[in-house]
């Protein structure tokens, strides 16, 4: 990569929530040009961490890093932080525990942050401004259903006191593009704006893949995973009989809608209706039938589940109204007249994407998938308009109508796929079924070790979810199997070769079958601290990443270190 230094550089984001600044800027907007050429030349900007992907993840790496005193920049592909709660449009998914305990002090610190932002500026009922727990949409999936922007908004006071002291810089809608290699260290990871199609270097002695798809795996040429492994490598119980790199678990784009029911807003037909009203997944066990229908397959059974769906808020009783799934207005919550409708967001099995994968292939087919997603999310959504059952038997509700404000979206789709499945390291250590599933433990640990997850002596932190996987593009049905309360080992947050270099998404050394409970929003959470951490306290020790778990006393220092700064390393008895 040729790296120059540069004179001048404007390193405003296009966030569409806060115009960010680089403190080093002499002009807005200046840049140095290559004048023969007509081109820009590639420029650098240097901190003590570059983190690259704005999710979750990173935005828990860039508080961790700031609050122990580094300088650090982080990266987002969009115009939106908040990875899978914001870009991506999914609600919360989090443990039974979660509001006393079960997450990092910062992130229960960020769910409180999100119902202040209720109480504080919108016009709430009594009985929701007094609701300790306040959950702004009241869908059944989390206790804290809200708005994208919101979290946005949240992220964005969370982050702004090291924004505005110049320790922290965010660059919107850069995507990794090539990267530096030393040997095992990464040098220096080029970025391309993908607005304007400029490039500028960045440089550090850490680097974090903060990244949706486990991106800067294979520019640094770090080893990694994908897909599922067979039971021959890893044992689990419930892994392939053979190994397949291309098995990923469906993405989704999600969307959100709201219903008018005095106004048609009936979409026009999509182009590609015709063939996914009629699509019926080839899944093994196999799928219910048709996608775009009310009749799923149970994740726990496998067998045909009826559901229901109402938007105007009756009952669809005994069956389960989808509609309430992820709904993150409830009208009532707010005072009369606020809003006509609820507002739901739309990540069901009915617009899970089975037809191809984001994960190694080349952008254009990545964007290809990505456009066919939403032509099967219009489709879903004008079968809902015109040919849903309804009680009364009717067909379809053409008051639903696409929220694109609520995504920030021309379409009203997500900003980005939401991603269950990534590449992932090849870690110093690799944590299987065997280690957190239910059944798998009681089989090799007995029936009365086996009624908790492994302890790990190199715990950085804790996380609960059952193993979900849903349905795959190579032909899986759903794996939805019980875990125990387990913890997050700090080798498998360590390449096995790479020395700079940390995962903080979902790449971290799980397999297919562990990625199912180890892919959620405060366990992402608690990576992304641990690895900021990590970082900080290697430097501030000034020993390498690795020495920290492989020295004894370094290790008890580091999870103390932690602790004292709001990471549980144990669940509570």
């Amino acid at each position: 990569m040729n790296r120059r230094s540069f004179l001048t550089l404007t390193a405003s984001t296009g966030c569409s929530a806060v115009l960010m600044a680089d403190p080093a800027v002499n002009k807005v907007g200046e840049f140095s040009t290559n004048k023969k050429k007509d081109k820009y030349i590639p420029k650098e900007l240097s901190r003590d961490i570059i983190v690259i992907g704005g999710g979750l993840g990173g935005c828990a790496t860039a508080l961790a890093a700031c609050r122990n005193g580094l300088n650090v920049i982080m990266t987002e592909e969009t115009d939106w932080i908040g990875g899978q709660v914001s870009q991506q449009g999914v609600p919360p998914d989090e443990n039974p525990w979660i509001e006393t305990h079960g997450a990092p002090a910062s992130y229960i610190d960020f769910r409180n942050r999100v119902r202040a932002y209720y109480k504080r500026n919108y016009p709430l009922t009594a009985d929701a401004l007094n609701r300790k727990n306040l959950n702004p949409g009241d869908g059944s999936v989390s206790r804290i259903c809200h708005e994208p922007k919101v979290a946005v908004s949240v992220l964005i006071e969370m982050l702004a006191p090291y924004m505005s002291s110049g320790r922290l810089t965010i660059l919107c809608n850069y995507k990794a593009k090539s990267a530096e290699m030393d040997g095992d260290e990464v040098k220096a990871v080029q970025m391309v704006n993908l607005r304007n199609g400029e490039n500028l270097v960045l440089s550090a002695p850490y680097f974090v893949d903060a990244t949706e798809c486990g991106d800067l795996l294979p520019l640094t040429k770090t080893e990694y995973v994908t897909g599922s492994e067979s039971k021959s490598q890893t044992k689990e119980l419930h892994a392939a009989e053979k190994a397949d790199p291309k098995n990923n678990q469906a993405f989704t784009v999600c969307f959100a809608m709201d219903y008018q029911p005095e106004t048609n807003n009936m979409i026009d037909r999509p182009k590609d209706y015709d063939f996914w009203s009629n699509y019926i997944p080839k899944l093994t066990p196999e799928w219910s039938g048709k996608l775009l229908d009310l009749t799923d397959s149970d994740p726990s059974t496998l067998k045909p589940r009826k559901m229901g769906f109402r938007p105007d808020g009756k009952s669809t009783d005994p069956l389960f109204n989808l509609w309430n799934y992820r709904k993150i207005i409830n009208k009532n919550n707010f005072v009369k007249g606020t809003y006509n409708g609820d507002i739901t967001i739309v990540n069901w099995p009915q617009n899970d994407y089975l037809l191809g994968n984001l994960i190694d292939v080349s952008d254009e087919e990545f964007q290809k998938n990505v456009r066919s997603a939403k032509q099967l999310n219009l489709s879903l959504f004008y079968w809902l308009q015109t040919s849903a059952p309804r009680t009364d038997g009717g067909l379809g509700w053409p008051g639903l109508r696409l929220r694109e404000d609520v995504m920030g979206t021309k379409d009203g789709m997500a900003k980005h796929p939401y991603i269950r499945e990534s590449r992932r390291i090849k870690a110093l250590f690799t944590i299987l079924e065997e280690h957190v599933g239910a059944e798998n433990r009681k089989l090799v640990a007995g029936e009365t070790e086996g009624k908790k997850a492994i302890e790990f002596y190199d715990s950085v932190g804790i996380g609960y979810y059952h193993i979900d996987l849903h349905p795959s593009t190579k032909g899986n049905n759903y794996i939805d199997i019980d875990s125990l309360p387990f913890q997050i080992p700090l080798g498998a947050l360590l390449p096995q070769r790479v020395n700079n270099l940390l995962p903080a998404n979902k790449n971290i050394g799980t397999t297919h079958i562990t990625n199912g409970c180890y892919r959620l929003h405060p366990i992402e959470w608690s990576i992304g601290e641990a690895v900021g951490m990590l970082i900080s306290f290697a430097k501030i020790k000034k020993i390498s990443l690795k020495a920290v778990r492989e020295r004894k006393e370094s290790l008890s220092e580091f999870q103390e270190f932690i602790r004292n700064q709001g990471l549980e390393t144990h669940w509570r008895t």
